[in-house]
């Protein structure tokens, strides 16, 4: 039951992150500054290409989707090897995400005091181990 419930959150959390992505590919300007990272004087670092967002809101809307089967909520039929490897993999990168390059984004970034520092402290780092502790406890209790 608990796997169930942690499955359809964390597939609804995937949705509407996935969802962001299309409004931002389709133009959609609302907390654009605080989800690119910038340099420290605030300059842009070279430009998301559309396509990247485009990936990655797919890819998310993937996620979602392997979370609804996994809640049972979704009947697909897949080998259970592959779908086994993918909810290991999705919960490891957004913990290495928490984690961070050392640089911009994550735990240990150096940059900390521009808007997209500032939110990734305060809601991306908290998101994406969140997801990735939820991630592992649906393995481990499944």
């Amino acid at each position: 039951m608990v796997c169930t419930i942690l499955s359809l959150f964390l597939a609804f959390v995937f949705f509407v992150l996935g969802g962001f992505h299309v409004y931002w590919l389709f133009g959609g300007v609302w907390a654009v500054e605080r989800v690119i990272p910038t340099k420290a004087g605030g300059e842009d670092l070279p430009a998301i290409p559309r396509t990247a967002t485009l990936i990655v809101g797919l890819v998310l809307i993937l996620f979602a989707w392997m979370y609804l089967m996994k809640s049972g909520l979704v009947p697909v039929q897949v080998p259970k090897g592959i779908m086994n490897y993918g909810y290991w993999f999705i919960p490891s990168i957004f913990i290495l995400r928490a984690v961070g390059d050392f640089n911009y984004v994550g735990f240990f970034k150096k940059i900390k005091h521009t808007a997209f520092a500032k939110a990734d402290s305060k809601v991306f780092i908290p998101l994406c181990l969140a997801i990735g502790i939820m991630g592992i406890l649906i393995q481990l209790m499944d």
